[in-house]
């Protein structure tokens, strides 16, 4: 008897307390926007060279290298925007003593924060030792402060569209109870840039990369509100 007693009291204090965890506030769900887009002022790039043979001379990847060293320079090219990516064999010497005609290959990144001075660079480069190149990815410098702008002004859109939806039927807004973000923001996927002999070509795919694709930020803020009296 006591046990069923017992059971009986532990099952009313939970109903009591389930009842008190009942949020019986007055609400409003609101979704409030704000988005911009701008162009990147970031442009990583990869430049591939390779050796090759000229007739019965072979212009190697060290000559290939000092002009592309020598470009960057007159670029104003800072030097920590230029680094080695990748060698395309991890013992050059070993290869090159069992097959002389072995030609190596070197790739670079470079940031660029003007896209005009790629074709610049690639204009000082023997382009028969040019492999390939790509824009590898894209970024804006003053990112981290717009998408904190853009925040903000989703928030106060949200606020601003509970307000005038409350004061349409004679209620007062309150203080928000859940605040909930959403990054819708889209970024231009990077695409090879393939090197051909032609300039001409290779300066029209590159401007079309920069002057079209842009980074679009898009936030989203789900809000509630309480309603006040």
């Amino acid at each position: 008897m006591k046990k069923i007693f017992l059971l009986a009291t532990l099952i009313t204090f939970a109903c009591v307390a389930s009842a008190q965890n009942v949020d019986l506030r007055r609400k409003i769900e609101v979704t409030g926007t704000a988005e911009q887009e701008v162009t990147p002022d970031i442009i990583n790039v990869s430049i591939s060279l390779q050796e090759y043979m000229n007739g019965k001379n072979k212009i190697t990847i060290d000559q290939l290298e000092g002009q592309l060293e020598t470009a960057i320079k007159n670029a104003g090219i800072a030097k920590e925007d230029f680094t080695i990516s990748n060698v395309s064999a991890w013992n050059n010497n070993y290869q090159k003593k069992k097959n002389p005609d072995f030609l190596s290959s070197k790739q670079y990144d470079i940031r660029f924060h003007d896209l005009n001075k790629f074709n610049e660079i690639l204009s000082q480069v023997d382009p028969k030792g040019i492999q390939s190149t790509n824009i590898v990815n894209y970024d804006y410098s003053k990112i981290s402060q717009l998408k904190r702008e853009l925040k903000v002004k989703a928030l106060m859109d949200a606020r601003d569209k509970a307000a005038y939806l409350l004061t349409s039927i004679s209620e007062k807004l309150g203080d928000p109870i859940t605040i909930t973000e959403v990054d819708n923001s889209s970024y231009p996927s990077p695409r090879p840039m393939m090197f051909k002999a032609s300039m001409n070509a290779m300066t029209s795919q590159a401007d079309s990369d920069i002057d079209f694709k842009k980074i679009k930020l898009s936030f989203q803020i789900n809000a509630t509100f309480e309603i006040v009296k």
